[in-house]
């Protein structure tokens, strides 16, 4: 396999080159998120909370999906940085066979335990039936995410960051027709409501799984072959396991925590649910760019690690920063000044858009947290040191997170802007201390790569 031009990627790659087109992504996907939302909003109020509800179980699948896909981000960037390219398909082809599996087990898994995750989360009588539907369908159609996934982020790895621009933008054109059709156009009769969205949206991530794939085999970015797991590369395997079961660590111990979260907000009642719902869409619009700035830089960090120039990387995490911090706090700000007005898009609740205020506000807090979260988690991923995020996501999500979130939230009484404070907390806290451990250079020498190394078992 011969190096591509377009693959290179040093410590002079322009951050925006990277992260322009991830964050037109990001926004696409969050614009296409807000659409769900609204446009249920206008069909029936009650489901837009209960889809809230069946999203954040549809997130911790993509968690464990991200097992894989999230080694394979590190490990494509670094054996690209040290130009191993006669390994890479074997590593495509295992990323994505792997995940397949991983995702169909998973998929059938989460709908037969629907019922119990109702109970745990205390879903109201009125939202129930709807968030059960939507998990059938959206998360019964999860191996899609899974393999889409991987693919992402090996054409992410090897440069080609537009695609899933593009993409997404198609795939929003496809989710708001099929919306549409379902909720006020020919096919309103069926009266198939959150069923019709949930239809959509598993229709439109098919036909975006379909076009990355074509994308991979049009630009010859590599080839996908059963061939090439014979002999199964088991020590590969386990070094991606490795690699990516901390990482999925700490993003599920995250999403259990904020799921713990999410059942002490159903117990304040459906207002409650449904602000939380709509400032988690307009939220997303401050955290994009910090979001897009830091896999840019994960990429960037982890072909620089690759290629032995740790000393490079560590100064461009610091310059990263420099960018999205800024942005992120006003972008942040913006969103609380607005929000008595964009709230008002999706409700003319006025109790809940006295909660969404309040939520916002605290919300800028935990913006500045998050950015130095995720700037500094992904490149200390990419630099191989994968365990530490896990250990402070598990000791500050709950020791910090959901202590404080209870504490303020429910034992005082504060309410769904309490369990905000809670969470900032939580971002702020941990996210000075993995900035120390990026400044120390404790991640050095941590490098996945070994040229000598066999991957067959």
């Amino acid at each position: 396999m011969k190096k591509n031009k377009t693959t290179v990627i040093d410590e002079n790659t322009p951050l925006l080159i990277l992260a322009g087109p991830m964050f037109l992504e990001l926004l696409l996907n969050t614009m296409l998120n807000n659409v769900d939302t609204l446009m249920l909003s206008h069909y029936d109020e009650y489901a837009v909370g209960a889809v809230g509800n069946a999203n954040t179980i549809m997130f911790m699948m993509n968690v464990l999906f991200s097992v894989i896909a999230t080694a394979t981000s590190v490990v494509v960037a670094q054996y690209l940085g040290a130009g191993m390219y006669d390994r890479m398909n074997m590593i495509y082809t295992l990323a994505v066979v792997v995940n397949l599996v991983v995702g169909a087990v998973l998929s059938g898994l989460f709908c037969l335990a629907n019922p119990l995750i109702m109970n745990f989360l205390q879903v109201s009588p009125e939202m129930r039936p709807y968030s059960m539907i939507y998990i059938y369908i959206v998360g019964g159609g999860g191996f899609l995410t899974a393999v889409f996934g991987v693919m992402l982020q090996i054409l992410r790895c090897n440069g080609y960051t537009k695609i899933g621009m593009w993409v997404t933008f198609a795939i929003n054109i496809i989710n708001i027709g099929g919306n549409y059709l379902f909720l006020y156009g020919p096919l309103k009769y069926l009266n198939m409501g959150v069923a019709g969205v949930a239809i959509s949206t598993i229709g439109a991530r098919g036909l975006a799984l379909a076009a990355v794939l074509a994308f991979f085999y049009i630009t010859k970015t590599g080839r996908l072959s059963l061939r090439l797991l014979v002999p199964f590369p088991g020590k590969l395997l386990l070094k991606m396991v490795k690699i990516g079961l901390p990482t999925a660590g700490e993003h599920l111990t995250y999403n259990l925590y904020q799921t713990t979260l999410l059942s002490f907000v159903n117990g304040m009642g459906n207002d409650a649910v449904n602000a939380r719902a709509y400032c988690n869409s307009l939220i997303t619009f401050a955290m994009i760019f910090s979001n897009a700035s830091a896999l840019a830089t994960q990429i960037i960090t982890g072909h620089l690690v690759g290629a032995e120039k740790s000393e490079e990387a560590y100064r461009r995490v610091f310059k990263t920063l420099r960018t999205s911090l800024p942005i992120t706090v006003a972008l942040a700000a913006t969103n609380a000044i607005l929000c008595r007005y964009t709230l008002r898009i999706f409700t003319a609740n006025e109790n809940i858009i006295k909660l969404g205020q309040m939520i916002m506000i605290v919300d800028i807090l935990v913006e500045v947290g998050r950015c130095l979260n995720m700037t500094f988690v992904s490149s200390l991923k990419a630099a191989g040191a994968y365990m530490f995020p896990f250990l402070m996501g598990l000791i500050c999500n709950w020791g910090l997170g959901l202590t404080m979130g209870y504490t303020v939230g429910v034992a005082l009484g504060v309410g769904v802007a309490g369990i905000y404070a809670g969470t900032a907390s939580d971002e702020f806290i941990r996210g000075l201390i993995v900035m120390y451990y990026w400044y120390k250079k404790k991640w050095v020498g941590k490098s996945v790569v070994d040229k000598k190394e066999d991957f067959v078992t």
